[in-house]
């Protein structure tokens, strides 16, 4: 008898509380949902077994990694709407524990028990990190961020284009997306005040596209740091090609143990999300530790919404395991906050959340464009991963669940009290 997806699909549904908005296909041959609604396919049993060893979000994500389970139809749509059944229902969602006071709802997890068949939990994809406590030690923060930069530089320049930029870019209409990493590098460097012959130290500076802009079209010299060799070995050859070596110093180091300033300015652009919240004061303090007096930062940064109990933050399961282990993000608001206790005095926030859907989607099209290269990169399962992280991630920012913020902040001046900003200072509008 074909009936494992209508059984599968009443015990989401009594697990929600709600109708499930996808269809759902399942290994037997059986569907059951909506007809014209993308598919959740349950290629197997083994796939019900990692939802009940480990239920929610981390099952889920070892299901897709592994491949037992996938989506059928438009992937967008699926994650539209399986963040408008969780998002839009926010507190009022029942639990899995409440659920399962529910005598029907126990009755059914009796029955999905049955039907993953052998008890054995399976072995989590080799794609898993081993979950540890946030330290942000040098050593971890080195670890971290080798796992997610360190996978070939080939698989990098497939997804980002020809500008190796991996942060959100900043778009014009109908502009391309080298066009549009080119205008927020441009946009950065404007921000900062970049004159020729000051020194600019970019934090995690990864395949070097901005040191190479701002030393090449504003005449600085830089220095640019990541803790990715395979990032630092790409950007001192792409230095050496643009013949910016006298002008641009790429290093294997720790923030943390940058000691050649001043510096005259800071560009910041999606490496704070590494550093933690029990870091972020230390390295808020580094920084303008590191800037001559009136020095300004540029810090590019994600950022989730604010909790009623800011206590109870805990990072996405998914994320953490397969994605950026120990990578936190914070409200703007703290990040702000932050900054303004390590001296700084906070000039401007630019929200820039509708740009980094747009970025996320053409990397996403450049991934599925390149897939068998991409495979042959990284292996299958790396690439699901980033798959699914890059559409979810787009999806989160065009619910805005979370955004990215540009803060330019100033290093407290002196008794003058003069920052040495225009009066109208968005010139670079």
């Amino acid at each position: 008898m074909q009936d494992a997806a209508p059984r599968l699909k009443g015990l989401v549904e009594q697990l929600l509380g709600a109708p499930l908005p996808l269809r759902v296909r399942a290994w037997d041959g059986s569907e059951a949902g909506p007809p014209a609604a993308p598919a959740l396919v349950v290629r197997n049993r083994r796939a019900l077994r990692r939802l009940l060893w480990k239920p929610g979000e981390l099952g889920l994500a070892r299901a897709w990694v592994s491949g037992d389970l996938g989506i059928e139809g438009d992937l967008y749509t699926a994650l539209d709407l399986i963040s408008g059944l969780v998002w839009e229902r926010g507190e009022d969602a029942r639990g899995l524990g409440a659920a399962l006071r529910d005598p029907e709802v126990r009755a059914a997890v009796r029955g999905l028990v049955r039907m993953a068949g052998l008890p054995l939990p399976p072995a989590p994809p080799p794609e898993e990190v081993r979950r540890r406590r946030h330290l942000h030690t040098r050593r971890t923060d080195r670890s971290a961020i080798s796992h997610h930069y360190d996978v070939g530089n080939d698989f990098y320049a497939l997804v980002l284009g020809p500008s190796m930029v991996y942060s959100c870019a900043y778009w014009r209409e109908g502009g391309t997306l080298e066009e549009a990493q080119r205008d927020k590098l441009e946009l950065v460097c404007r921000k900062l005040a970049l004159k020729p012959g000051q020194r600019l130290l970019d934090v995690g500076c990864g395949w070097g596209s901005m040191a190479v802009h701002a030393a090449r079209d504003h005449g600085v010299r830089v220095v640019g740091v990541t803790l990715s060799q395979e990032q630092a070995a790409y950007a001192r050859k792409r230095v050496a090609e643009e013949g910016l070596t006298d002008r641009v110093e790429i290093r294997v180091q720790d923030y943390r143990d940058v000691a050649d300033g001043p510096y005259d300015a800071i560009s910041s652009i999606g490496m704070a999300e590494h550093v933690g919240a029990e870091r972020y004061l230390e390295y808020a303090e580094t920084l303008g530790r590191l800037l001559a007096p009136g020095g300004r930062l540029l810090n590019h940064q994600i950022g989730r919404r604010p909790q009623r109990d800011e206590s109870s933050y805990a990072v996405d399961a998914f994320i953490d395991a397969y994605v950026f282990p120990d990578g936190e993000l914070a409200p703007v608001g703290t990040t702000v906050a932050l900054l303004e206790r390590a001296g700084f005095e906070v000039r401007d926030v630019e929200a820039l959340r509708e740009h980094y859907a747009l970025t996320l989607r053409r990397w996403v099209a450049n991934l599925e464009a390149g897939w068998s290269r991409a495979v042959r990169f990284t292996g299958v399962g790396r690439a699901r991963v980033w798959r699914l992280y890059m559409a979810a991630s787009a999806v989160a920012f065009e619910r805005n669940q979370i955004g990215v913020n540009q803060v330019l902040a100033v290093k407290t001046p002196g008794a003058s009290g003069s920052a040495g900003m225009p009066l109208r200072a968005r010139t670079w509008n």
